[in-house]
């Protein structure tokens, strides 16, 4: 259930990333854009390690590294611009999502004992 979820929102950040900023909702130009960057690479952790919960680094690296492309691909549009600090936000949003997976899994464990 939740592989479709992660794929999806993979996807839609993608796709967001990448359009014209002129062609997003009005809405998303209110919020902080590393705001943005941080609670979107957060739902994409948290729903890719509900997805695969066997594998929390390589999860965590394909993240991190979907980041990296997205920032890549915005360096060739000519109405977007790749920025180091987007990809930082990426990075603290998929880093706190494996830290509640990682401590959710701690507590978890702990209880059994």
């Amino acid at each position: 259930m939740f592989k479709p979820v992660f794929w999806l929102s993979l996807w839609g950040i993608f796709v967001l990333s990448l359009l014209p900023g002129d062609q997003l909702p009005p809405q998303v130009g209110q919020i902080w854009d590393k705001a943005q960057h941080a609670l979107g690479f957060l739902w994409l952790g948290l729903c890719g390690h509900l997805a695969y919960p066997r594998t929390p680094l390589r999860l965590l690296t394909g993240v991190l590294l979907a980041g990296i492309a997205i920032e890549l691909a915005q360096a060739i549009t000519p109405w977007r611009q790749a920025d180091w600090q987007d990809w930082l936000a990426d990075a603290v949003g998929a880093a706190t999502a494996s830290c509640l997976w990682w401590s959710a899994r701690y507590v978890r464990g702990s209880k059994g004992s």
